[in-house]
């Protein structure tokens, strides 16, 4: 996978006049910092760092439906042993 810094450089540099690609490496230089500097100011985080924690989100989501489904089901065994039962005192 290429670096979108870097594709955005290579086109920039394509887009130069002549006499600006003699001094492209400090241009190059120049401007990577500027816009990595930008980047840091956005306080994004790295695909890897999202990845992460996606699949950290997708386990605790996991774990909380099983954990759901266990409540429901001892819900569900103590709701009859809980209910009153009707006698026929009703003679």
């Amino acid at each position: 996978m290429t670096n979108p810094i870097d594709d955005m450089m290579k086109k920039f540099s394509e887009m130069m006049p002549e006499p600006l690609r003699n001094m492209q490496e400090d241009v190059e230089k120049n401007v990577r910092s500027m816009m990595e500097s930008g980047l840091q100011k956005m306080n994004l985080v790295t695909r890897e760092e999202f990845d992460i924690q996606s699949a950290v989100l997708q386990r605790t989501r996991e774990k909380l439906e099983a954990l759901e489904a266990r409540l429901s089901e001892w819900e569900n065994k103590q709701a009859p042993a809980t209910t009153p039962t009707h006698s026929s005192d009703a003679n």
